[in-house]
């Protein structure tokens, strides 16, 4: 719930000169005041407006959001290619640490923040003729009780954002004044709209056809802060003209970096003042077409829709349509071009504008903002910024919301990474490899890690609902990493901090010159904790987020891992299972006492997917064999109905495989595991990946052609539960050489992660064609610096 706190304001104190001067610094000094803490001003339940629970989370949490506009899907770009573009821009939010909130009105109701079903059906309905263009004026007649789907311009979206809490809109152009307006009147609502409404906008200034003088002699009538991005610029610097970086217009103001353009919102908020800021963005170099060259476009576009007798709204559609068939197409190759850096751009605003927030304490930071009489001007002096990790840190409690569903739950280790890369001095031997106990020269970098951390991350850039579930304490590496989480857009609804005496996960990965892991240190003691009441801590999840998948690492206690299992199975979700480690992937398979039947196999097994790795497949087997798994009577029934021995007809073995996985056992081990892991993706690192599955009665594949290459055997004995077996070895999509190598640390966590992103679609892809996804998906992590490579978020539309 909202609350008058006490905080500390901004007041930006400048010298400024005449009418185009620019600020030369910009000081913040903190003084005492009052305000209502970042809320959502839309009530749940509301029929005429619904945000969704991610962007509500994220605005309570003070997460960086950015709103993003749907006029460019309805009225700019036709479906598919509309849905393609929409998908990759939210994906641009989330790889820069955001929250994307799409804002639009879908059968009669405002949204603001669109699940990706939604997003298609709304993008899908692009050039009907009940799809309006929605500005301020039309909010009201758009969810007036019609069922019409609406796309929002600048205004429409500055209003819906607003409301739901959000403080940064990145868009591609702004609305001005048109060419005549000082006669005609014709001006654009963006314009009064920056004037009421507080919101930081990132644009690439006006489309060249307006008036773009008149435009900033309005905004400036207004009120309205503009300032451009310099942009490695050290000159004087236009406006930008949207397609083109120059306009013949300076611009007012002129700033560095993302940085200083969020001391300028936050400065904003807390004076405060009510009018919005206009942060121009000029088109990347390389996809600028020349100031002459759109001069002369533009001209020809205009005078084209003057002979055509086109005014008001019918006027800009053609002059669009005008200047892509003059510039055979490179108009529509440039907008595509800027809205992505403008999106990434306002993300970074967001990101920084949410680190202000978030500290609420004595903070000042100088931001020098560059103008053409800077030489005339004095630097303020250079302050310091002092932000607290621990009083960033807040303790964070369950919150169950009833609506706040997710596909997937992940629940497993969050933790703090440090990899040690051993650098071979310049003297040594080529072939010199580190030495034991002894120090060594090493890379060391520190990064948000932990098995179901990783997963997560790799689930969330694909686009997927998730809710993680893990534990931190209260020391400065659980700040760090709730931090980073938060950052990351992750919800955070499902970690718990731990009372004291307890520590954050932390995991330390040794490699050698070639990147390949030496050893490995890990603290995951945290989630080995059994004192917590599990039905308290962690159940309720699952009757808050009714998760298609639940995803599971094996750092847990196997007390507690048993638990996640059977809340699983009770709730009707499919379970996957990530080994962790040799010694770890045991839990699976406890030893237990004889009498204990909990442990079944299809059709009532609890595990439905397990990724191990060669080494992780022998130690699951061996410890479910000392179990005396393989003894029992319900396993018997599952090999016999398979129509194989135990251990596979090793000549059938070889023909689908090769000798090499035969001669270590890696084939016969997987099947004896299927009757309670009934699919089973073995890595093999540079050798590819083994698919071991046990194939239901009536799945394609026992009568497809394609398949049968693949299908190891086919039940004969009138079971109703086992169809067959199929058994593949994929080849590695991708050799990756040693110098190209950055870590191997989360390469298996992405491929999980990007196979459940896949499966939890709403028309999920066969499992046999996600394979090859997820192994392009770790060749990206291996080529990453990151435990998870952002640029996994490119296979989104490949799922």
């Amino acid at each position: 719930m909202a609350r008058n706190i006490l905080y500390r304001t901004a007041t930006v104190l400048s010298s400024i000169r005449g009418r185009h001067s620019r600020v030369s610094s910009v000081r913040i000094i903190v003084v005492s005041q009052t305000r209502r803490d970042a809320h959502c001003n839309v009530r749940r339940g509301n029929t005429l407006i619904k945000v969704s629970e991610e962007v509500r989370e994220a605005v309570e949490t003070k997460k960086p959001v950015v709103a993003l506009e749907t006029t460019i899907y309805t009225h700019g770009f036709p479906y598919p290619e509309n849905v393609a573009l929409a998908s990759h821009l939210e994906s641009v939010v989330r790889v820069n640490g955001g929250v994307p909130a799409t804002v639009g009105v879908l059968n009669g109701v405002a949204r603001i923040g669109l699940d990706p079903e939604e997003l298609t059906e709304f993008t899908a309905s692009a050039g009907k003729p009940d799809t309006k263009k929605v500005s301020r004026r039309d909010l009201a007649f758009g969810v007036a009780g019609r069922k019409l789907n609406g796309g929002t311009t600048v205004s429409g979206t500055m209003v819906l954002a607003r409301l739901a809490g959000i403080n940064v809109f990145a868009t591609g152009g702004l609305g001005g004044v048109h060419s005549g307006g000082e006669s005609s009147m014709d001006i654009s609502a963006d314009l009064t709209e920056l004037s009421r409404t507080r919101m930081a906008v990132v644009s690439s200034g006006c489309k060249s056809f307006l008036d773009i003088p008149r435009t900033l002699e309005y905004l400036e009538t207004q009120g309205v802060c503009v300032a451009t991005f310099a942009d490695g610029r050290d000159e004087e610097v236009d406006f930008p003209a949207f397609w083109t970086r120059d306009s013949g217009s300076r611009s007012p103001l002129t700033i560095e970096n993302e940085k200083e353009a969020a001391a300028m919102m936050y400065a904003q908020q807390r004076l405060p003042l009510t009018s919005g800021l206009l942060f121009a963005n000029p088109i990347p170099a390389e996809f600028s077409l020349a100031k002459n060259e759109m001069d002369t476009i533009t001209a020809q576009a205009l005078r084209d829709a003057r002979e055509s007798g086109l005014v008001g709204s019918e006027n800009t559609p053609f002059v669009l349509k005008r200047i892509r068939e003059i510039t055979k197409g490179k108009s529509v190759k440039a907008n595509r071009a800027l809205v992505e850096a403008n999106v990434a751009r306002g993300t970074k605003v967001a990101v920084h504008l949410s680190n202000l927030e978030q500290r609420q304490q004595h903070w000042t930071t100088r931001a020098p903002v560059n103008d053409r009489r800077a030489s005339q001007l004095k630097d303020a002096p250079t302050a310091e910024l002092a932000p607290s990790l621990k009083a960033s840190f807040d303790p964070i409690c369950p919150n169950f919301s009833p609506t706040n569903t997710a596909n997937v739950i992940v629940a497993g280790s969050l933790a703090i990474d440090l990899s040690c890369d051993y650098i071979r001095p310049p003297t040594a031997n080529p072939s010199s490899q580190l030495q034991l106990l002894t120090s060594n020269p090493a890379s060391i970098t520190q990064s948000l890690g932990g098995v179901g951390q990783n997963v997560a991350t790799a689930i969330h850039y694909l686009g997927s609902s998730l809710r993680l579930c893990s534990s931190v304490a209260g020391d400065v590496a659980g700040s760090t990493a709730f931090k980073l989480l938060a950052e990351r857009g992750l919800q955070t609804a499902g970690i718990q901090r731990m009372g004291p005496g307890s520590h954050t996960a932390q995991y330390v990965a040794v490699n050698d010159a070639q990147k390949h892991m030496v050893l490995a240190m890990a603290d995951m003691n945290i989630l080995e904790d059994t004192s917590g009441d599990f039905d308290t801590l962690w159940k309720p999840h699952f009757d808050a987020c009714k998760p298609k998948w639940l995803v599971v690492d094996a750092n847990w206690h196997s007390n507690t891992l048993r638990k996640w299992l059977d809340a699983a199975k009770a709730s009707g979700a499919k379970v996957a299972f990530e080994p962790v480690s040799v010694a770890k992937s045991r839990r699976a398979f406890p030893m237990r006492p004889q009498n204990d039947t909990s442990l079944v196999a299809v059709p009532n097994n609890l595990i439905n997917l397990a990724t191990p790795n060669a080494l992780e497949l022998s130690s699951m087997h061996d410890a479910a064999s000392e179990a005396g798994l393989f003894d029992r009577e319900d396993w018997w029934r599952v090999i016999d109905s398979i129509g194989l021995s135990s251990s596979g007809s090793r000549d059938k073995l070889v023909s689908v495989t090769n000798n090499s996985l035969v001669d270590q056992g890696t084939p016969q081990q997987s099947i004896r595991l299927l009757p309670f892991i009934p699919c089973i993706l073995t890595t093999l690192g540079e050798n590819g990946v083994l698919m071991t599955q046990m194939l239901q009665l009536g799945d394609d594949r026992l009568t497809s052609p394609d398949a049968t290459p693949y299908i190891l055997s086919r039940s004969t004995d009138g079971s109703n539960v086992v169809g067959g077996v199929y058994m593949r070895l994929f080849p590695p999509v991708e050799t990756v050489s040693n110098d190209k190598v950055v870590s191997v640390n989360g390469v298996g966590d992405t491929f999980l992660g990007v196979l459940i992103a896949g499966l939890t679609r709403e028309k999920p892809r066969s499992i046999v064609d996600l394979v090859d996804i997820a192994q392009r998906g770790s060749v990206m992590t291996l080529k990453s610096k990151e435990a998870v490579s952002p640029q996994i978020s490119t296979l989104r539309n490949s799922l």
